[in-house]
């Protein structure tokens, strides 16, 4: 019996660390082939499982800032692409008292994203880009366990050694 309770301790233990471990490997081998247009979405826990066939959800086990540290820095190292943050507009509105931690969550995530490309937009606006993008184009969801109300983080990869001023220019010499 103490034998039997030692190997389901065992195995819970190694299945809880898989998550964490897959949603890691996971995104090592899509980011190398994600180009521009390609999504990456950092969810919070009511974040519903899309059914889309170019979206793939992998619960990560983790917090959702460490979930986004981690990709952020994996996107870092790309020199190919680089993400347009998406955050929910309703999240500056989310007060303390109806979803306690949203002050902390806020001034982290804030702190987190200074100095990066950031744009605000309702939620259903994001929703319907993402849900447009993943007739073309794959996205990942990594859920995480957050519970506070309009945390998903959007992440709309775009090149990362070309950019809107360049393209204007070439389209302007093609029109020409």
């Amino acid at each position: 019996m103490k034998k039997m309770n030692l190997i389901t301790i065992l195995l819970a233990a190694g299945l809880s660390g898989c998550a964490s471990t897959s949603w890691q490997a996971k995104l090592k081998r899509e980011i190398p082939v994600y180009g521009h247009r390609n999504w990456i979405v950092v969810a919070d826990s009511a974040y519903p499982r899309q059914s889309a066939p170019g979206i793939e959800t992998v619960y990560t086990d983790g917090s959702q800032l460490e979930v986004l540290r981690g990709v952020l820095a994996d996107l870092e190292a790309c020199r190919h692409i680089k993400p347009i943050i998406l955050v929910d507009a309703e999240l500056r509105k989310v007060p303390e008292k109806d979803a306690p931690g949203v002050n902390d969550y806020r001034e982290q995530l804030y702190k987190m994203l200074k100095g990066r490309q950031v744009k605000e937009m309702p939620h259903e606006e994001i929703i319907s880009k993402l849900d447009q993008a993943s007739k073309m184009f794959n996205v990942l969801i990594l859920k995480t366990d957050l519970t506070i109300p309009y945390t998903s983080v959007f992440l709309e990869l775009d090149c990362g050694y070309w950019d809107a001023e360049r393209e204007a220019r070439l389209r302007s010499m093609i029109g020409k």
